[in-house]
C-alpha cells in the first residue's frame, strides 16, 4: 500500500505510463528488486520503460518530488548496484534499437540490447564490441557501459571507457544531452552552465594537484571500477568528453544512460586455446607475469589468460565435458586458460609456437595443447564463464555465494595471490576458490556465507577488512576491477583512494545529481557497514531450483520474460513463499500464491530452455511441472485418465471441434470470425482458447497404402497433433503432412512400419505438461512397448514427425531404440538416399524449444541450407511461447515471445519448423506460412541414383 508522496507520485506516473508497465504489489517489486548480487532492496514502485520519453518523464516527476530513482537493466550486477527501496526503474526488452555506421566503425545502441544480441549484430562485419563479461549472453548494454564491465580478452584497452565514440543522456532533472550533436551541447551549455563550470573546475584542480593525477595515472594502469572513472579528470580537456567518460563506471548514480555509440572493434576468427595446469598457483602466476611482460614487449601475441586454481577445478571436475584426469590432479595444480587469435592461420601457428616456447621452463603437470578446434575451445570457455554459477550450485543449501573482484599490479601477482589464499584460511573460508582474468592481474574470489547468523556476519566483516587492507593498501591494487563499487565496497573507497580522490568523487556526485535522488547508497556511502546491510537470505525451497544463485543468464532465453515472470524471478518468488511458510506466515504465503497463479504457473511455457543457459541446467520449467502437479484435484486427475484411456475418442472429438470452428471461419469471414469469437472469449473471462485464423482443419490419416517391399525399414510414428491437425485455411501447400512424409520415405527407398493402435498412441507430452505425471507414464509406456514391436526391438529406425515429442519419448522412453525427429532424421538416414538440389528463394526456420535441448539448431541450420541458398535464423526468437496448447488459451504469451519475428523475418517467402503448435503461432504473428521442414525437403530431393 503506497503514503504520502509514493502514492501521489503513481497518481502522477500512471498519467504518462501504461499502468500494466506500473507495479506496486509485493508479487512484482520483490521479482524485480532481486539482482544478481547478495544484497536485496524491495521498491516501492517498479516501472518498466520502453522508451527514452518516458524515462525523461518520470525523471522529471521524481526530481520534482525528492524521490529517489534506481535505474536497472538485466540485473545480473554483482555488487547490489541495481536494487531500490524507492523507485526502481527498469528497461525493457522492447528499449533496444541500434545504428550501424556505414563504414561499420561505430555502433550506436539503446540500452535493453544484450552483449551477445549487439556482436550477432556486428558478426557478419567481421568486428565486435570490445567488453566481453562472461554475462555477456545475458547483460545489456546499459548495465555493461554503467559498471564499465569488461571480462576475459578486452582488458583496459577495448572496455567501455576506451571504446567510447558518444552517448546520449538524460540527467537527474530529466534534461537530455546528445554528445554526438553540438546544438545538444551548445543548449546544454546555457541550460547548464554552473554544472559545465563545476565539472571543469574538478578536472582543472585535479589535473594541477600532481600527486593526485599521478595517483590516478597510476591505479588506471590496471582494471578498476572502484568509485568513479576519475581518469577522465585528466585524460580529457573537453568538458563534454570529462562528463560521457564519468559516466562510464557510474552505476546510474551520475545519469541514466538512453543510448550509447562504440567503437567496434576487429573479431578475428582464427583462434586456438590451451588449458594448462601448472603445479600451483605461484608458478601458474609467475608464468601470467612472463607472459604479460613479453605481450607488452610485443615479442608474443596473447588476447586472454584466465586463471582457476585447484577448487575451480573441482567445482567442475564432475562435469561430462571436463577430461577425467582432473580428479586426480593434487590439491595445489592451478589452471590457465590461454588464447591467441590471427589474421589467418599460418599466422596463428606461429603465434602457438612463440607461447609454447615462452612456456617451456614452467613445471605443468600435462603436456601443453594449443586446439584450434571451434567446438573444443568453445567448450573450454563456455565452462570458464559458466564458472561463478557452478560454484553456486555445490554450495550448501541455504548459503549465499559472494563473488569479489579485485586486481593486482602484475609484478606482485604471485606475492598477492598467495597471501589471498592464506586469508581464506585464516577466516576459515575452506571452499574458497580463485578465478579470473589473470592477465590483467584481476582475479574473483568466491567462498558462500550464512548471512542468517550474526556470528557469520561479523566473521563475514573481519574477512572483508583483511582483504581491504591486503589489496588496497599492501599491494595498491583495485577493489573492485569489473563489476562495480556497489554497495559491497562503498564503504571502502576512501581506503583505497586516500581523502583526497574521493572528495573528488562526492563532489562529481554533487554536480551531476545535486539533490542525490540517483542510486543513492551506491559508489557514495558514508555508512561504515554498508556492505553489512540488506544481505540477502537464500532460503531453500525445491530441489529442482535450490542451487540457483539469483545470475539472470537465464533471462534471455524465456518466452515470458517480457510478460510476466523470468526464470529467475520466478525461484525467487518461490523461496520466500517456502520462508513464509516455514514461518508460519501462512497468509501472507497464500497471498504470494494467489498472486503467482497467472505470472509464474500459468504463463511458463515449460519450454526449459533455461536449463539450456544455466551453467547448472537449473530447469524451472520442470518447477512449473511440479507445482501444477500440486494442484491436480481429484476430479481433474479423472477426467485425464478418461483422457488417456480413450484416447482416439479424444482425438475425435478434437476433429469435430476442428471442423466446426473451420466451417464457421469459412461461413463469417477472417475479420468477423475474430471478431465474435474474440466477444466470447471476453464473456468467458478468457477461459475460452483463442481462435486464429492459422488454426489448422481436421485430418485423418490412412495407414494402409500400397508399399514396395524393400529390405531397408523404417517405422514412422505420426504424432498426435499431426494425426488430428491438418493444413489451415490460409496454406499455400496442398498435401497433409502425413502424406508427404510417406512420399518421401518412398523416394529414399524404405519400407513404412506403424505401430498397432496408432490412434491410442501417444508420448505422453499433453499430460505431462500439464502435470498430470501418472497419466503421462502411463500414455509412454504405450508407445514405448508398440514402438519395441515394430522395430524389432530397436533393429529399425524410428521416426516421429514432431521435435518435442521425439524429445519426450527420448527422455522416457527405458529401452535402447533409435529414435529421430526430422532434423536428425533427414541429416542422418535420408541424406544418403536423396539427391539435394537447393531452392534460390529465401527461407526462414525456426528451431523449436525441444531441438535446442536435443542441440539441433546447428544442425538444423545446416540442412536449410542444404535446401536453399538464402536462410533466415531469426536470432530474437528463442521459444515461440505457444508451448502445446497454451497459446490457445494463454495467446499473450505467445505474442509476447515473437514481437520480434515478423520484422526479423520480413523478407523470407517460405517459412519451417518441426512441430505443428509452434507453427500455429509462428504463422499468425510473422504473416508467413510456416510448415514442416519435411515439405522443403520433399520439394528439393530426388531419388539418389
Amino acid at each position: 500500500m503506497l503514503e504520502g508522496k509514493y502514492q501521489d507520485f503513481y497518481d502522477e506516473v500512471s498519467k504518462i505510463i501504461d499502468t500494466k508497465n506500473l507495479f506496486t504489489d509485493k508479487l512484482h517489486t520483490l521479482a524485480y528488486g532481486t539482482d544478481a548480487s547478495f544484497y536485496r532492496l524491495i521498491p516501492k514502485i517498479v516501472i518498466k520503460t520502453d522508451n527514452a520519453k518516458e524515462v525523461e518523464e518520470i525523471l522529471k516527476l521524481s526530481n520534482a518530488m525528492e524521490l529517489s530513482v534506481t535505474f536497472r537493466a538485466a540485473g545480473t550486477s554483482l555488487s547490489g548496484q541495481a536494487i531500490s527501496d524507492s523507485i526502481l526503474i527498469v528497461t525493457s526488452r522492447n528499449f533496444r534499437d541500434f545504428r550501424i555506421s556505414e563504414d561499420k566503425s561505430t555502433i550506436s545502441l539503446q540500452p535493453a540490447l544484450t552483449g551477445q544480441e549487439v556482436n550477432n549484430l556486428l558478426a557478419p562485419y567481421g568486428k565486435k564490441i570490445g567488453p566481453d563479461p562472461a554475462s555477456i549472453n545475458a547483460a545489456m548494454i546499459g548495465g555493461i557501459a554503467a559498471n564499465n564491465a569488461s571480462g576475459m580478452c578486452c582488458g583496459i584497452s577495448q572496455n567501455s571507457y576506451k571504446t567510447l565514440k558518444s552517448m546520449k543522456l538524460i540527467f537527474a532533472d530529466g534534461t537530455k544531452l546528445d554528445t554526438a550533436d553540438e546544438e545538444s551541447k551548445k543548449a546544454f551549455r546555457i541550460s547548464h552552465k554552473e554544472f559545465l563550470e563545476g565539472l571543469e573546475n574538478i578536472a582543472k584542480e585535479t589535473k594541477a594537484d600532481k600527486e593526485l593525477a599521478a595517483l590516478i595515472e597510476k591505479k588506471f594502469k590496471i582494471k578498476n571500477t572502484c568509485g568513479y572513472s576519475i581518469n577522465a579528470l585528466i585524460d580529457f580537456d573537453d568538458v563534454f568528453e570529462v562528463l560521457q567518460h564519468l559516466i562510464i563506471g557510474s552505476e546510474g548514480t551520475l545519469a541514466f544512460i538512453e543510448e550509447i555509440t562504440y567503437e567496434t572493434v576487429e573479431d578475428l576468427k582464427d583462434k586456438a586455446s590451451a588449458l594448462i595446469y601448472f603445479k600451483d598457483v605461484k608458478e601458474a602466476c609467475t608464468a601470467v607475469t612472463k607472459i604479460k611482460l613479453a605481450r607488452e614487449a610485443k615479442t608474443i601475441t596473447v588476447d586472454a589468460v584466465e586463471l582457476m586454481d585447484r577448487a575451480g577445478l573441482a567445482s567442475i571436475e564432475n562435469d561430462p565435458a571436463m577430461p577425467e584426469y582432473i580428479k586426480d590432479f593434487d590439491e595445489n595444480v592451478t589452471a590457465l586458460l590461454i588464447e591467441t587469435r590471427a589474421i589467418n592461420d599460418e599466422t596463428l601457428d606461429t603465434q602457438i609456437k612463440e607461447l609454447e616456447e615462452l612456456l617451456e621452463e614452467f613445471e605443468v603437470v600435462r603436456d601443453i595443447y594449443f586446439t584450434k578446434d571451434v567446438a573444443e575451445y568453445t567448450l573450454y570457455w563456455k565452462i570458464r564463464k559458466g564458472l561463478f554459477p557452478a560454484v553456486g550450485a555445490v554450495r550448501e543449501v541455504g548459503t549465499t555465494v559472494i563473488i569479489e573482484d579485485v586486481a593486482y599490479p602484475i609484478e606482485v601477482l604471485a606475492e598477492a595471490t598467495l597471501e589471498l589464499q592464506a586469508l581464506f584460511k585464516k577466516h576459515g573460508y575452506s571452499e574458497a576458490l580463485i578465478f579470473g582474468h589473470a592477465l590483467e592481474g584481476n582475479f574473483h574470489f568466491v567462498f558462500t556465507q550464512d548471512f542468517s547468523i550474526e556470528s557469520e556476519v561479523k566473521r563475514y566483516d573481519e574477512f572483508m577488512n583483511d582483504v581491504v587492507s591486503s589489496v588496497a593498501v599492501k599491494y595498491q591494487g583495485s577493489l573492485k576491477a569489473e563489476h562495480g563499487t556497489g554497495r559491497n565496497m562503498a564503504a571502502f573507497i576512501e581506503v583505497e583512494w586516500g581523502k583526497t580522490a574521493y572528495s573528488m568523487m562526492k563532489r562529481i556526485k554533487e554536480v551531476f545529481d545535486p539533490k542525490g535522488l540517483l542510486n543513492p547508497g551506491v559508489i557514495i556511502n558514508d555508512d561504515a557497514e554498508a556492505h553489512l546491510k540488506n544481505l540477502k537470505a537464500m532460503p531453500a525451497t525445491n530441489e529442482i531450483v535450490d542451487t540457483c544463485i539469483e545470475c539472470g543468464f537465464c533471462e534471455p532465453t524465456c518466452p515470458s520474460n517480457d510478460i510476466t515472470l523470468t526464470p529467475r524471478q520466478r525461484i525467487v518468488i518461490n523461496r520466500e513463499i517456502s520462508k513464509l511458510e516455514r514461518e508460519g506466515n501462512l497468509e501472507e504465503a497464500k497471498e504470494y500464491k494467489e498472486l503467482y497463479q497467472y505470472d509464474g504457473i500459468e504463463t511458463c511455457a515449460t519450454c526449459s530452455l533455461c536449463s539450456t543457459a544455466c551453467p547448472v541446467k537449473i530447469d524451472t520449467g520442470n518447477l512449473t511441472k511440479h507445482l501444477r502437479t500440486e494442484q491436480i484435484t481429484p476430479s481433474a486427475d479423472k477426467i485425464a485418465s478418461f483422457v488417456a484411456n480413450n484416447f482416439s475418442t479424444t482425438l475425435k472429438g478434437m476433429k469435430v471441434g476442428l471442423s466446426g470452428a473451420n466451417l464457421m471461419h469459412k461461413l463469417l469471414g477472417t475479420p468477423s470470425m475474430r471478431s465474435f469469437t474474440s466477444s466470447m472469449r471476453s464473456l468467458s473471462k478468457d477461459n475460452l482458447p483463442q481462435w486464429s485464423a492459422s488454426l489448422p482443419r481436421a485430418t485423418t490419416i490412412d495407414t494402409h497404402f500400397e508399399q514396395k517391399l524393400d529390405s531397408k525399414k523404417v517405422v514412422y510414428f505420426p504424432s498426435c497433433i499431426n494425426r488430428t491437425m491438418g493444413r489451415d485455411s490460409k496454406t499455400t501447400v496442398e498435401e497433409e503432412l502425413f502424406d508427404v512424409t510417406v512420399k518421401l520415405l518412398q523416394k529414399a527407398g524404405y519400407q513404412i512400419l506403424f505401430p498397432e493402435n496408432l490412434d491410442n498412441l501417444c508420448c505422453g507430452m499433453p499430460f505431462s505438461s500439464k502435470g498430470f505425471k501418472k497419466q503421462a507414464e502411463q500414455k509412454s509406456n504405450e508407445l514405448e512397448h508398440a514402438l519395441q514391436e515394430i522395430s524389432h526391438f530397436g533393429e529399425y529406425p524410428i521416426l516421429c514427425d514432431t521435435s518435442p515429442c521425439t524429445k519426450k519419448m527420448l527422455e522416457s522412453f527405458n529401452s535402447k531404440m533409435k529414435l529421430y525427429e526430422p532434423i536428425e532424421f533427414t541429416l542422418e538416414v535420408l541424406k544418403d538416399n536423396l539427391e539435394f538440389n537447393q531452392i534460390d528463394e529465401p527461407i526462414t526456420i525456426h528451431t523449436t524449444c525441444s531441438s535446442r535441448k536435443m542441440g539441433l539448431h546447428e544442425k538444423f541450420i545446416e540442412l536449410a541450407k542444404m535446401c536453399s541458398t538464402k536462410v533466415i535464423v531469426p536470432e530474437n526468437v528463442k521459444c515461440c511461447g505457444f508451448a502445446g496448447d497454451r497459446g490457445f488459451n494463454f495467446p499473450e504469451l505467445n505474442t509476447s515471445a515473437l514481437r520480434f519475428l515478423k520484422e526479423d523475418v520480413k523478407e523470407a517467402k517460405y517459412a519451417f519448423s518441426t512441430s505443428k503448435t509452434c507453427e500455429i503461432g509462428l504463422s499468425e504473428t510473422s504473416g508467413l506460412d510456416y510448415n514442416s521442414i519435411f515439405y522443403l525437403i520433399d520439394k528439393c530431393t530426388t531419388t539418389k541414383k
